[in-house]
């Protein structure tokens, strides 16, 4: 029996998540960062987010600082190409939406150019004018509050924001903020759950939770913590529904294990001469030097 929940029709659009957060409807994003994750994903999800957690997943680094817009880039048009029906979002890496509105214009712009539906952008108050210069270019935007990823030197790490009581009211002043300069919804991570479900009831437009409770209007974790493709330790609001590293690992040994005592390749994953050059090429004998 398939435990695959049957998805949308409709291809998914911001107005459609509009009108989901109105009907109550539960909203489920994940991550990929190439075409097979994304095939994988598409059917299934809601929201595809070409996040800048690639840096930490796939490309080996320690935190998402070092991305760049070019590795980016990469990813999203690998994704893109495959044409998903979920919304596409791309994450504006670090530096790319600091500097000015113009550059953040640029290279938010050149995601769109690239296939991404909308874009996703960090922080809080300090990012609102870079939110209104997008979405009066009309660039659809999603906010990013709580534990920013991109903040971790400044937070000391990834630690759980707003338990405090002035932190856990600027969030909540935060997040009206970002609706009011036109992002379309937010991400909320790492806060307690009591915070987000505040900050969800209070908004109109739909809350994305990782690590936030189960308040939110929908959930995102990366795709590999989803199917346990990740070693050591995971963070508490990850559950992974398969052990998709011990699998796979399992699957190439017992490859490497037929290749090794000959049992790989038969004849059934093997080609054929035409019977009429078999016996050329069995008598051949190589020429003379000269």
């Amino acid at each position: 029996m398939s435990h695959i929940s049957e998805p949308p029709v409709e291809r998914v659009t911001i107005p459609v998540l509009q009108r989901w957060k109105e009907e109550g409807r539960r909203i489920a994003m994940t991550t990929a960062y190439d075409a097979v994750t994304a095939r994988i994903a598409d059917p299934i999800v809601d929201i595809i987010l070409v996040g800048d957690s690639v840096g930490n997943v796939c490309l080996g680094f320690d935190n998402t600082l070092p991305v760049s817009m070019a590795m980016m880039n990469h990813h999203l048009e690998a994704v893109a190409r495959t044409r998903p029906r979920a919304l596409l979002v791309a994450d504006m890496p670090f530096l790319s939406f600091h500097l000015s509105p113009e550059e953040t214009i640029r290279n938010a712009g050149g995601f769109l150019q690239r296939g991404a539906d909308a874009v996703k952008l960090e922080g809080g108050a300090k990012r609102i004018e870079m939110v209104r210069a997008l979405v009066d270019c009309e660039i659809p935007v999603m906010g990013h509050l709580g534990l920013t990823p991109q903040s971790v030197n400044v937070m000391g790490g990834f630690k759980v924001q707003g338990r405090k009581a002035d932190d856990a009211l600027r969030l909540l002043d935060d997040a009206h903020r970002l609706q009011e300069a036109g992002c379309f919804a937010l991400v909320l991570e790492g806060i307690p759950a009591e915070l987000a479900a505040r900050a969800t009831e209070s908004l109109r437009i739909p809350t994305i939770g990782i690590g936030a409770g189960p308040g939110c209007s929908g959930q995102v974790l990366v795709f590999h913590d989803v199917l346990g493709l990740t070693e050591g330790h995971r963070p508490k609001f990850v559950r992974a529904y398969a052990n998709g590293f011990q699998l796979l690992q399992e699957a190439l040994s017992r490859w490497a294990a037929d290749v090794r005592n000959g049992a790989f390749p038969t004849s059934q994953e093997s080609y054929r001469l035409p019977e009429g050059l078999r016996d050329t090429v069995a008598n051949w004998t190589p020429s003379n030097p000269t």
